[in-house]
């Protein structure tokens, strides 16, 4: 939805709000607060009729059968064995020996029940996994100080590096604590778009954003394969936090494609992969708007008590409340989402993460632009170049051919792509700058209109007693009259020309018919004159 004069605007056709699902958007920290009240405010009558209806359909209930053992005392005896060894663990910095640590208090503390039949493994694990969450929260509720000693605030240590990878058209290594992201961009045409057949009809995508989160990235070992619903979400919001600063077609008429390769992941490897885009990007050439930054704020709530967190661990993200993800620019915000785990938040909690969300994103946007901080001027050696021209839309059919004749001998005799628009707009790109010339004006020769006076290159087609026809601009073709060909007297065409001779031409008038009337014996050097590359082939 969205806000127009105070009022809920469906962005589907012919839909009205009560008829589909609602997504809050917004700009600057507080036009989302604000975005999100008024779209909460907004649903509450959908609400009302799902509980209306529940009441009305809702089956009963299931009975939940009463546990057969002590669940309080078995908590409370746990409790007292493993708690000082848990919080002793849980300051441990490191990922693998923090995890190494508390799998083996764990091993110990379930151990003790071996043989105890009262006590199912489920429950015991249940009750240790209970517990390690109270240590975690109670300590930073108390203290202040998180997982790893920082405060509720502090990002954790960041390296930037672009130009990672040298042979590909942008690269960058994000690295934010012990949560890593290799990125790189490449550059690709028309060709290159993903088609998306969608419900409302097919459509092209020049903005792909593939994340990839392999098994080693956790330290574990296991299949891959096609990405799973996660990788696919998590590339969605990268996607959305970049989208908005790319530059339009016109603007830049490239394909771009961000792939992202977690390697390392202990927390927000999404929001790695958007700083990491932004470096890629940017190293690759790609006029941004602005650069982009993400950060995942937690939040650790006991009743009226509670502790924002920012740059959250993975454990401050599996024993927590929230797990919030913000991206933006420096100056607003471009992708949000919000999971919690508690059945709502207040209004003040939203306001302090989206605030103390801006102050991290600051940072983190001040260290990236310790590696970069604006878009380079140029493309990398290896990324095509793309150059764009315009035509009359009328010509279009000349510079295609019959049957695609004339522009398949373009490209396949200087290697580029070229693209054409219904509208006469044409791109060519390619590696090779000369190459791209080359197209460019074999191009502008043919749908180029002979002017009188002004001399071109051509070759020579065709030869009659009378005198030659000589092929220029691609494809005019203009008599020189054998009383044209040589400012001396000649007897036969053949003594002075011959079929493939290249020779300059000048327009010196037009019959009846249009036929075009050239000379060779006026040529002089002029200022301006015209020499097609397609008269050579």
């Amino acid at each position: 939805i969205y806000a127009v004069g105070g009022q809920v605007r469906d962005q589907f056709l012919g839909l009205e709000p009560k008829d589909k699902d609602y997504v809050v958007v917004g700009s600057t920290e507080q036009q989302m607060l604000d975005a999100v009240t008024f779209g909460h405010d907004s649903f509450q009558p959908v609400i009302d009729m799902i509980i209306s209806l529940a009441q009305e359909c809702a089956k009963d209930p299931w009975e939940m059968p009463e546990p057969t053992y002590d669940a309080v005392a078995l908590y409370k005896e746990m409790h007292a064995k493993v708690c000082s060894d848990l919080s002793a663990a849980y300051k441990i910095r490191d990922k693998k020996g923090r995890r190494d640590r508390i799998d083996a208090i764990k091993k110990e503390a379930l151990g003790a029940y071996e043989g105890n039949e009262l006590y199912s493994a489920v429950v015991l694990q249940s009750t240790f996994k209970e517990l390690e969450g109270e240590v975690v929260r109670q300590d930073i509720l108390k203290t202040g100080q998180r997982i790893d000693g920082r405060d509720t605030k502090t990002i954790r240590p960041i390296v930037c590096e672009v130009d990672f990878l040298p042979r590909t058209h942008g690269s960058a290594l994000f690295t934010r604590g012990e949560t890593q992201a290799i990125v790189v961009a490449t550059l690709g045409t028309k060709d290159d778009e993903q088609i998306i057949d969608a419900l409302d009809g097919e459509f092209r995508k020049r903005f792909l954003l593939h994340y990839n989160f392999p098994p080693y990235s956790v330290g574990e070992v296991g299949r891959m394969g096609t990405p799973g619903r996660r990788e696919i979400g998590h590339g969605e919001l990268a996607w959305r936090a970049i989208n908005p600063v790319l530059p339009s077609k016109e603007e830049f008429p490239y394909t771009i494609r961000i792939v992202s390769e977690i390697t390392e992941s202990n927390g927000s490897s999404s929001m790695a992969t958007v700083c990491g885009s932004s470096l890629a990007l940017q190293a690759a050439g790609v006029p941004l708007a602005k650069p982009v930054a993400g950060i995942a704020m937690g939040l650790i709530k006991e009743k009226d008590q509670f502790a924002v967190l920012s740059d959250i661990l993975g454990d401050e993200d599996h024993l927590g409340d929230m797990d919030f993800k913000v991206a933006g620019t420096k100056d607003g915000i471009t992708s949000l989402q919000m999971d919690i785990k508690i059945t709502s938040i207040t209004k003040e909690i939203m306001e302090i993460a989206l605030h103390q969300a801006q102050e991290g994103r600051m940072h983190i946007l001040g260290e990236m632009a310790k590696a970069i901080s604006t878009p380079r001027s140029d493309l990398s050696d290896y990324a095509p170049r793309i150059t764009v021209i315009n035509i009359d839309k009328d010509k279009i059919r000349e510079v295609i051919g019959s049957g695609g004749k004339v522009i398949r001998e373009i490209t396949e005799t200087t290697g580029v792509k070229i693209e054409i628009e219904d509208d006469g707009t044409i791109r060519i790109a390619s590696n090779d700058g000369v190459a791209s010339k080359k197209a460019i004006d074999w191009i502008q020769n043919i749908v180029a209109v002979p002017e009188l006076n002004k001399i071109y290159e051509g070759k020579v087609v065709r030869m009659l007693e009378f005198g030659a026809f000589v092929n220029f601009l691609g494809n005019h073709d203009g008599l020189v009259h054998i009383s044209e060909i040589a400012n001396r007297r000649i007897n036969k065409v053949e003594d002075e020309l011959k079929l493939g001779d290249v020779v300059k031409v000048k327009v010196i008038g037009f019959d009846d018919r249009g036929k075009i009337r050239l000379s060779m014996k006026q040529v002089e050097p002029a200022e301006g004159s015209a020499e097609p590359a397609s008269a050579a082939h």
